[in-house]
């Protein structure tokens, strides 16, 4: 893909564990995003379950996106249900684990840009502009499915920082058949 057909699109990408309680909720607040009428979502951005595909979300970024925006849980220290915004930038995080095996199944968003990167090197692709990481606080990350009451109350409130996130980083697109000016 040329630039031009890149320039604008967003990936939001939920990760995490559904059998591990708290741990689904970025695959939940996704799933909620998909659900939404279409037209709330800025054209050029996709959705993706990631869940704990962590190698499949970096081959996805090498398709080339403008912006991506991870949701998925940290560990702040906050109340439960607490969301973060952090603005991760272009470059890789620092994950400390790198020389070793990689365990495609536990990786954590550091671990996925850090991969990421290393497969951009070597096989090309668009790094995006801007990286984001919309977290929040859990309180249970024990075997078993659904979230706990604050993290499911703010799976609802994700919804919408990843909307006023993607709306505000959405690149115009220009109008196919515009009108002609009379000088």
């Amino acid at each position: 893909m040329s630039g031009t057909e890149t320039s604008g699109r967003t990936l939001v990408a939920g990760v995490g564990n559904i059998f591990l309680r708290d741990d689904g909720f970025g695959v939940e607040t996704v799933r909620r995003l998909g659900a939404l009428d279409p037209s709330r979502l800025p054209p050029g951005t996709e959705l993706m379950d990631a869940g704990i595909r962590g190698v499949h979300l970096a081959y996805r970024l090498l398709e080339g996106y403008r912006t991506l925006v991870l949701v998925d849980l940290v560990s702040r220290g906050g109340p439960p249900g607490t969301l973060y915004t952090i603005d991760v930038g272009p470059r890789p995080p620092e994950t400390g684990q790198r020389p070793g095996p990689l365990d495609t199944h536990a990786m954590d968003p550091a671990t996925v840009l850090a991969l990421f990167h290393d497969l951009h090197a070597g096989a090309g692709g668009t790094l995006p502009d801007e990286v984001y990481v919309i977290g929040c606080e859990p309180r249970d990350t024990g075997e078993g499915i659904g979230l706990s009451p604050p993290v499911a109350e703010a799976a609802e409130r994700a919804v919408d920082l990843v909307l006023g996130l993607v709306a505000r980083h959405a690149v115009p697109v220009p109008d196919p058949d515009p009108v002609p000016r009379r000088n």
